[in-house]
């Protein structure tokens, strides 16, 4: 099923408000005019009644009748459209002017001085019926008096069909024109769709400008370009994690094809091929390595990382990982602390290997003789784990990169170790963010640290 263009909707939407208004006003008019017509009909009878009335109740009998005639009569030219009757006691009629209406009979006998409407074929009449006290008479006569509304009544249904006529071509034009304006309004849109249709790889970093959009579409505008700027910042960061992939991947894949081709070259004893199969393992261990790290970032970048949610004692952990470098720092003279408690809930495995990436990243840092602390610090709705080494100041702009994938401050070691492939941070990040925390990294006066901020054991969610 097609839907509607916007164009197409707002225009109706315009139509239809058109018409709403215009009905609304023309019912209106047509209503207040009637009404105010009506009551000028009321006004007109009840001030002839009236003076009807006082003529009559001049008289001193029926008998002179005649003598007061032509003040009716006058009276009643004033009104071209107007017709009185006048009934004796019992019905009959004693005076029709300026000529004879035959009135039905309920209006007849209606007396309580309010008007009545009737409608006899092609004529509209409304009238007012009462009584009239003549002296010497026993019983008063009946006084009616008719005014004929057909003119102008047949005035208002004219109007009225012409407003409907009117009503109709005004929705029709004001449609068009509603087309109109919302196709000129949805130019900037249109820009948009433009932009985005011819959106590829390369042009990325076309942005709309945002001087000739109008107000109301500018934070769409300012939002579409704000997209287009992470987008070209993930593609940026993609290809170059892809070229960061085939360089690191080069180095091994280069080792094995130069060792395997050499041992290839000519006839060798066994230990030479043994040599040759123990280097090409270690090369296809960190080619191993990197494929986990890789897949582990992965999950961690499509939100697949689930991870446990146990109780973990921090000073008990941080000890545990101590032990295990300590042999690798007392080769260099690197002494190892750690200060404060604290608890989390958590993946035990998953955190263990965060914290060992930053002891690994500072054992490799830190210069022989000095002395690599972990803090832990416990707070109201948070746990702080830093772990500080003394090295190079590395510059601010490197610091938020430090996390991305096979970034490394010195170019000139690209290359890296077996055992260091550039995304030991990464995988720490990932790791930190998947419990909900955060990580970030300060380095003033020959100092560096990574700091990890974690919820507290009671706030992590179930």
């Amino acid at each position: 099923m097609n839907r509607l263009s916007l164009t197409t909707r707002l225009s109706l939407m315009f139509m239809l408000s058109v018409t709403v208004v215009l009905t609304v006003a023309g019912v209106s008019f047509n209503h207040l005019s009637q009404r105010h017509f009506k009551m000028l009909d009321q006004q007109t009878l009840d001030e002839k009644l009236s003076s009807s009335q006082r003529i009559l109740g001049e008289m001193r009998g029926i008998d002179e009748f005649s003598e007061i005639k032509p003040q009716l009569e006058a009276l009643l030219g004033a009104h071209r459209d107007l017709t009185a009757i006048i009934l004796n006691s019992d019905g009959k009629l004693f005076f029709s002017g300026p000529g004879p209406i035959d009135v039905p009979e309920q209006f007849r006998t209606r007396l309580d001085n309010t008007m009545w409407e009737w409608r006899d074929e092609e004529h509209i009449y409304r009238g007012v019926t009462a009584q009239a006290i003549v002296s010497g008479q026993d019983q008063p006569l009946t006084v009616i008096l008719i005014f004929d509304v057909t003119q102008h009544m047949f005035f208002f249904e004219t109007l009225q069909r012409w407003f409907w006529i009117g009503l109709v071509i005004s929705a029709l034009v004001s449609a068009g024109l509603g087309w109109m304006v919302a196709r000129s309004g949805m130019r900037p849109i249109r820009q948009v769709t433009m932009v985005a249709a011819s959106m590829c790889a390369k042009s990325l970093k076309e942005r709309i400008p945002l001087a000739p959009v109008p107000k109301e579409l500018q934070q769409m505008v300012s939002s579409f370009n704000a997209m287009l700027s992470r987008l070209d910042d993930a593609f940026v960061r993609l290809s170059n994690f892809s070229a960061d992939i085939a360089h690191e991947l080069r180095t091994p894949v280069s080792n094995l094809m130069t060792h395997t081709e050499v041992v290839l070259s000519r006839k060798r004893n066994i230990e030479d091929y043994e040599d040759n199969l123990y280097s090409n393992l270690d090369d296809l261990k960190r080619m191993s390595r990197m494929i986990d790290d890789m897949l582990f970032l992965a999950k961690s970048d499509n939100r697949l990382l689930k991870p446990e949610n146990d109780q973990i004692d921090l000073q008990e952990e941080v000890g545990k990982l101590l032990e295990y470098y300590r042999l690798l720092a007392d080769e260099r003279s690197i002494e190892l602390s750690v200060s404060g408690a604290g608890s989390v809930r958590g993946d035990v495995s998953m955190l263990r290997r965060a914290i060992s990436n930053l002891l690994s990243n500072a054992l490799r840092y830190t210069p022989e003789g000095q002395t690599i602390r972990v803090d832990i610090r416990q707070k109201n709705t948070s746990t702080l784990v830093t772990v500080q080494n003394p090295g190079k100041t590395i510059a601010p702009e490197h610091l938020e990169k430090l996390f991305d994938r096979f970034y490394r401050v010195d170019p000139a070691r690209r290359e890296g170790s077996p055992s260091n492939a550039g995304l030991g941070l990464s995988i720490t990040r990932s790791i930190i963010e998947a419990h909900e925390g955060r990580i970030w990294c300060t380095s003033s006066n020959g100092t560096t640290g990574f700091h990890i901020e974690l919820p507290s054991a009671g706030l992590k969610r179930a």
